[in-house]
């Protein structure tokens, strides 16, 4: 192990206490995506208190939080989630990912000039839907940035997540109310327009491939079993293994609802909810790192069946740009998985603790690992030469280079 790789460990070990606190005190106040102002603020106290230089309210969005610390060429972003679930809290434990972000932080910053690296623990708010690594990409937050990375808790450890492309759209048909038992004649019932238009989906899913996901919620379909409802509203998502699936698989799914508004006659109108997020794309070279570096803390890769998880996350988008990783650190808390609330209650436990000083480690030791493969310039093993190649410029990562595919917003759906 490497003196620098000795130093991090020590810097996370000191300040494993407060980093559990911090994790737990995240989980104990809840706070929805875009609301998370005690968590942001907690995030950017800590990382003010080890020396980063710390802006609130970046890239224009309240809680969203830029710390940096040194001023080497090598750019480190390393994101920190914090929001939480309605109803059920830190079901996904974005509270454990928080407090890794912030350790590793804490782990390289006396370390970062003598490293070449330039640090940045970037506060991402509103992952659950919002798209707020989307938004601060699309506002600069990753410009420059060599490599991207963050950890996240699940039940079981996974070096890559095969995170979907996703889009999300509210539906709402008009109808008009009459009597139910006197009148129903004069009524046009938005209920059954919602009613068709999942029955359509229902027969639509028969139809594509293993990976693709349709799901949502109806949110409002009448108040009173004696008036025809003359007005539903219902959240639908959609999910595919990349955007150019996801276009068209989005486009099929709106006509399942054009088809309840043509049988029952009631106007509907759909708005996108946030930003669609794009597929995850690890960069193999970064993962190798972190695959070696949790393995030397003992961390286990089970093998699991291709396609385990469908889930989606706005670092998908940030992927497209810069070397990224997001690995997945078991829990070890099977059944319970996440977005349960049995996920909620492993979130604080001596398993979900290990995770956030482990993962503080590991990325803190992946950093120190992509700085020593830069100042090396090609004279290592493949792995490292190629993140060398990467992190050799100032500017980041050619746009014609292996590591950068753009993400362009007329490239969403």
């Amino acid at each position: 192990m490497t003196t620098a790789k000795e130093a991090a460990a020590l810097r996370v070990r000191a300040a494993a206490d407060d980093l559990i606190a911090l994790s737990h005190r995240i989980h104990a106040h809840p706070e929805l995506a875009f609301e998370e102002h005690r968590a942001s603020r907690w995030v950017a106290d800590a990382l003010g208190d080890a020396g980063f230089a710390v802006q609130h309210g970046y890239c224009g969005l309240p809680t969203a939080v830029e710390a940096t610390v040194g001023s080497g060429p090598t750019h480190i972003a390393i994101c920190a989630e914090y929001d939480a679930l309605p109803d059920i809290g830190h079901a996904c434990g974005h509270n454990v990912i928080a407090a890794a972000a912030v350790g590793a932080g804490i782990a390289l910053a006396p370390l970062a000039d003598e490293l070449g690296l330039t640090v940045r623990v970037l506060g991402t708010p509103a992952e659950e839907g919002g798209g707020g690594k989307v938004l601060m990409l699309e506002q600069g937050a990753f410009d420059g940035v060599h490599a991207a990375m963050m950890v996240h808790p699940a039940a079981v450890e996974m070096a890559a997540m095969p995170g979907l492309a996703v889009t999300q759209f509210d539906v709402a048909y008009r109808g008009k109310a009459a009597h139910a038992g006197a009148y129903p004649e004069l009524g046009v019932n938005a209920a059954d327009a919602m009613t068709v238009a999942q029955v359509a989906v229902g027969l639509l899913r028969q139809h594509t491939t293993a990976s693709d996901r349709i799901h949502g919620i109806v949110t409002r379909a009448g108040s009173a079993a004696n008036i025809v409802p003359d007005a539903s509203r219902g959240r639908w998502i959609v999910r595919s293994d990349s955007l150019d699936t996801l276009r068209p698989l989005s486009e099929r799914v709106r006509r399942c609802f054009e088809a309840g508004a043509l049988a029952t006659g009631c106007e509907l109108s759909t708005t996108p909810v946030g930003p669609d997020y794009a597929d995850l794309r690890p960069d193999r070279d970064l993962l190798d790192l972190w695959v070696a570096n949790a393995t030397a803390l003992g961390r286990r890769f089970p093998d699991l069946p291709a396609g385990v998880t469908g889930a989606a996350t706005d670092m998908g988008n940030v992927s497209q740009v810069v070397p990224t990783i997001h690995p997945m650190l078991g829990l070890d808390c099977g059944p319970a998985v996440n977005h349960q609330p049995e996920f909620t209650a492993a979130c604080r436990t001596q398993a979900a603790d290990r995770a956030v000083l482990d993962g503080a480690t590991g990325m803190a030791w992946t950093a120190v690992d992509v700085a020593l493969a830069a100042q090396r310039s090609y004279s290592g093993p493949a792995a490292a030469k190629a993140v060398a190649k990467s992190c050799n410029t100032k500017e980041g990562p050619s746009e014609n280079g292996p590591y950068l595919r753009r993400f362009r917003r007329d490239d969403r759906i």
